[in-house]
Protein backbone atom coordinates (compact mmCIF):
# COMPACT_ATOMS: atom_id res chain seq x y z
CA UNK A 1 0.00 0.00 0.00
CA UNK A 2 2.84 2.42 0.82
CA UNK A 3 4.42 1.79 -2.61
CA UNK A 4 1.26 3.17 -4.25
CA UNK A 5 1.46 6.21 -1.96
CA UNK A 6 5.08 6.87 -3.00
CA UNK A 7 4.24 6.69 -6.70
CA UNK A 8 1.34 9.11 -6.11
CA UNK A 9 3.65 11.47 -4.24
CA UNK A 10 6.20 11.36 -7.05
CA UNK A 11 3.48 11.92 -9.67
CA UNK A 12 2.24 15.00 -7.79
CA UNK A 13 5.79 16.39 -7.45
CA UNK A 14 6.35 15.83 -11.18
CA UNK A 15 3.10 17.73 -11.81
CA UNK A 16 4.44 20.73 -9.87
CA UNK A 17 7.62 20.68 -11.98
CA UNK A 18 5.63 20.42 -15.23
CA UNK A 19 3.47 23.39 -14.16
CA UNK A 20 6.67 25.37 -13.63
CA UNK A 21 7.74 24.52 -17.18
CA UNK A 22 4.44 25.87 -18.53
CA UNK A 23 4.85 29.06 -16.46
CA UNK A 24 8.40 29.52 -17.76
CA UNK A 25 7.14 29.05 -21.32
CA UNK A 26 5.03 32.17 -20.90
CA UNK A 27 7.99 34.35 -19.94
CA UNK A 28 9.47 36.41 -22.74
CA UNK A 29 13.13 36.01 -23.55
CA UNK A 30 13.37 38.40 -26.50
CA UNK A 31 12.63 35.64 -29.02
CA UNK A 32 9.21 34.87 -30.39
CA UNK A 33 7.65 31.67 -29.11
CA UNK A 34 4.09 30.39 -29.49
CA UNK A 35 4.15 29.38 -25.81
CA UNK A 36 4.29 33.09 -24.99
CA UNK A 37 0.59 33.52 -25.83
CA UNK A 38 -0.70 30.10 -24.71
CA UNK A 39 -1.32 31.08 -21.06
CA UNK A 40 -3.54 34.00 -22.16
CA UNK A 41 -7.31 33.60 -22.10
CA UNK A 42 -9.79 35.38 -24.35
CA UNK A 43 -13.32 36.44 -23.41
CA UNK A 44 -15.14 34.45 -26.10
CA UNK A 45 -18.70 33.18 -26.33
CA UNK A 46 -19.44 34.22 -22.75
CA UNK A 47 -16.51 32.43 -21.12
CA UNK A 48 -12.73 32.56 -20.83
CA UNK A 49 -11.08 30.41 -23.50
CA UNK A 50 -7.38 29.67 -24.06
CA UNK A 51 -5.82 31.64 -26.91
CA UNK A 52 -5.03 28.46 -28.89
CA UNK A 53 -8.75 27.56 -28.96
CA UNK A 54 -9.80 30.72 -30.81
CA UNK A 55 -6.99 30.92 -33.37
CA UNK A 56 -3.74 29.53 -34.70
CA UNK A 57 -0.58 30.90 -33.07
CA UNK A 58 2.51 30.80 -35.26
CA UNK A 59 6.06 32.17 -35.39
CA UNK A 60 6.83 33.23 -38.99
CA UNK A 61 9.99 35.15 -37.97
CA UNK A 62 12.25 35.12 -34.89
CA UNK A 63 10.84 38.47 -33.66
CA UNK A 64 7.22 38.13 -34.81
CA UNK A 65 4.19 36.17 -33.64
CA UNK A 66 0.94 35.88 -35.56
CA UNK A 67 -2.50 34.80 -34.43
CA UNK A 68 -4.92 33.74 -37.18
CA UNK A 69 -8.30 34.16 -35.46
CA UNK A 70 -10.90 31.72 -36.74
CA UNK A 71 -13.98 33.81 -35.93
CA UNK A 72 -14.01 37.44 -37.17
CA UNK A 73 -16.17 38.47 -34.19
CA UNK A 74 -13.37 37.47 -31.77
CA UNK A 75 -10.55 39.54 -33.32
CA UNK A 76 -11.13 42.50 -30.97
CA UNK A 77 -11.32 40.18 -27.92
CA UNK A 78 -8.01 38.50 -28.86
CA UNK A 79 -6.38 41.88 -29.44
CA UNK A 80 -7.65 43.11 -26.05
CA UNK A 81 -6.39 39.97 -24.25
CA UNK A 82 -2.88 40.45 -25.70
CA UNK A 83 -2.77 44.17 -24.89
CA UNK A 84 -4.03 43.70 -21.31
CA UNK A 85 -1.52 40.94 -20.55
CA UNK A 86 1.66 41.82 -18.69
CA UNK A 87 3.74 40.87 -21.74
CA UNK A 88 4.07 44.43 -23.07
CA UNK A 89 3.01 43.50 -26.62
CA UNK A 90 1.06 45.62 -29.13
CA UNK A 91 -0.71 43.59 -31.82
CA UNK A 92 -1.40 44.98 -35.30
CA UNK A 93 -4.65 43.77 -36.86
CA UNK A 94 -5.05 42.89 -40.54
CA UNK A 95 -8.49 41.30 -40.99
CA UNK A 96 -8.47 38.02 -39.06
CA UNK A 97 -4.67 38.07 -38.66
CA UNK A 98 -2.93 39.72 -35.71
CA UNK A 99 0.77 40.46 -36.10
CA UNK A 100 2.60 40.80 -32.81
CA UNK A 101 6.15 42.17 -33.10
CA UNK A 102 8.44 41.18 -30.22
CA UNK A 103 10.37 44.28 -29.09
CA UNK A 104 13.87 44.08 -27.65
CA UNK A 105 13.95 43.64 -23.90
CA UNK A 106 15.49 46.46 -21.89
CA UNK A 107 17.92 45.57 -19.09
CA UNK A 108 15.32 46.68 -16.54
CA UNK A 109 12.67 44.41 -18.10
CA UNK A 110 15.11 41.47 -18.15
CA UNK A 111 15.76 41.86 -14.41
CA UNK A 112 12.01 42.14 -13.79
CA UNK A 113 11.34 38.95 -15.78
CA UNK A 114 14.06 37.05 -13.91
CA UNK A 115 12.36 38.06 -10.63
CA UNK A 116 9.04 36.74 -11.98
CA UNK A 117 10.80 33.49 -12.91
CA UNK A 118 12.09 33.30 -9.33
CA UNK A 119 8.54 33.72 -8.01
CA UNK A 120 7.29 30.92 -10.27
CA UNK A 121 10.12 28.67 -9.04
CA UNK A 122 9.30 29.45 -5.40
CA UNK A 123 5.64 28.53 -6.02
CA UNK A 124 6.80 25.21 -7.48
CA UNK A 125 9.07 24.58 -4.46
CA UNK A 126 6.16 25.30 -2.11
CA UNK A 127 3.95 22.89 -4.08
CA UNK A 128 6.60 20.14 -3.82
CA UNK A 129 6.99 20.76 -0.07
CA UNK A 130 3.21 20.59 0.38
CA UNK A 131 3.18 17.20 -1.37
CA UNK A 132 6.02 16.08 0.93
CA UNK A 133 4.10 17.22 4.04
CA UNK A 134 0.96 15.43 2.85
CA UNK A 135 2.95 12.23 2.20
CA UNK A 136 4.68 12.38 5.59
CA UNK A 137 1.33 12.90 7.35
CA UNK A 138 -0.11 9.90 5.51
CA UNK A 139 2.86 7.73 6.55
CA UNK A 140 2.47 8.78 10.20
CA UNK A 141 -1.24 7.93 10.11
CA UNK A 142 -0.46 4.52 8.61
CA UNK A 143 2.07 3.89 11.40
CA UNK A 144 -0.42 4.92 14.10
CA UNK A 145 -3.13 2.69 12.65
CA UNK A 146 -0.72 -0.24 12.58
CA UNK A 147 -0.61 -0.58 8.77
CA UNK A 148 3.11 0.26 8.80
CA UNK A 149 5.93 -0.56 11.21
CA UNK A 150 8.01 2.28 12.67
CA UNK A 151 11.09 1.12 10.74
CA UNK A 152 9.15 1.02 7.44
CA UNK A 153 7.70 4.44 8.18
CA UNK A 154 11.23 5.85 8.60
CA UNK A 155 12.41 4.17 5.39
CA UNK A 156 9.47 5.57 3.40
CA UNK A 157 9.93 9.00 5.01
CA UNK A 158 13.58 9.02 3.90
CA UNK A 159 12.49 8.08 0.39
CA UNK A 160 9.89 10.90 0.33
CA UNK A 161 12.58 13.33 1.51
CA UNK A 162 15.00 12.23 -1.21
CA UNK A 163 12.24 12.65 -3.84
CA UNK A 164 11.62 16.14 -2.48
CA UNK A 165 15.32 17.03 -2.60
CA UNK A 166 15.68 15.82 -6.20
CA UNK A 167 12.60 17.77 -7.34
CA UNK A 168 13.85 20.95 -5.61
CA UNK A 169 17.21 20.52 -7.41
CA UNK A 170 15.38 20.14 -10.75
CA UNK A 171 13.40 23.33 -10.04
CA UNK A 172 16.57 25.24 -9.11
CA UNK A 173 18.33 24.04 -12.27
CA UNK A 174 15.34 25.05 -14.43
CA UNK A 175 15.30 28.49 -12.78
CA UNK A 176 19.00 28.99 -13.36
CA UNK A 177 18.64 28.05 -17.04
CA UNK A 178 15.64 30.34 -17.48
CA UNK A 179 17.41 33.28 -15.80
CA UNK A 180 20.43 32.82 -18.12
CA UNK A 181 18.07 32.72 -21.10
CA UNK A 182 16.28 35.91 -19.97
CA UNK A 183 19.44 37.86 -19.14
CA UNK A 184 21.19 36.86 -22.38
CA UNK A 185 21.47 39.92 -24.63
Amino acid sequence: MADADLSDIERRMDGAFEALGREFGGLRTGRASASLLEPLTVDAYGSQMPMNQVGTISVPEPRLLTVQVWDQSLVKAVEKAIMESSLGLNPQTEGNLLRIPIPDLSEERRVELSKVAGQYAEQARVAVRNVRRDGMDRLKKMEKSGDLSQDDQHLYADEVQSMTDSHIKKIDAALQAKEQEILQV
